[in-house]
């Protein structure tokens, strides 16, 4: 069993400007998984920069706040409790258009790399 929380996972500012909290990733860990899994953050106003995940998938998970996700030029509005696939190869982006604070986990499978990720 391996257990993390959020609070403890060191965050940082991904290259599409999304402050991410990497929390399982089998680079960092003594275990085998098909994917990573991140905490994402937007504040209210901010957006990712528009990127490709040119071999790997994308799962949101939305947790709260609301926004828009702009995925191969389909806009689709997000709010808590929605979930978004995004295929590889696809061009996205999300942005928060709310009040507070845009929170979602993000899973990659494969698990996630720099060098697969096209920032734009």
């Amino acid at each position: 069993m391996l257990k993390r929380s959020i609070e403890d996972t060191p965050a940082f500012t991904a290259g599409d400007l999304t402050r991410i909290r990497e929390v399982l990733h089998p680079k960092n860990e003594a275990i085998t998984l098909p994917f990573s899994l991140a905490f994402a953050t937007l504040e209210p106003g901010q957006a990712s920069q528009p990127h490709i995940l040119q071999e790997r998938s994308e799962t949101y998970i939305i947790v709260s706040g609301s926004g828009i996700a702009l995925v191969d030029e389909v806009q689709t509005e997000i709010k808590s409790g929605d979930v978004i696939y995004i295929p590889a190869g696809a061009r996205q982006y999300v942005r928060n258009t709310g009040k507070r604070e845009l929170a979602f986990w993000c899973i990659v499978a494969p698990p996630w790399s720099a060098n697969d990720e096209l920032v734009f």
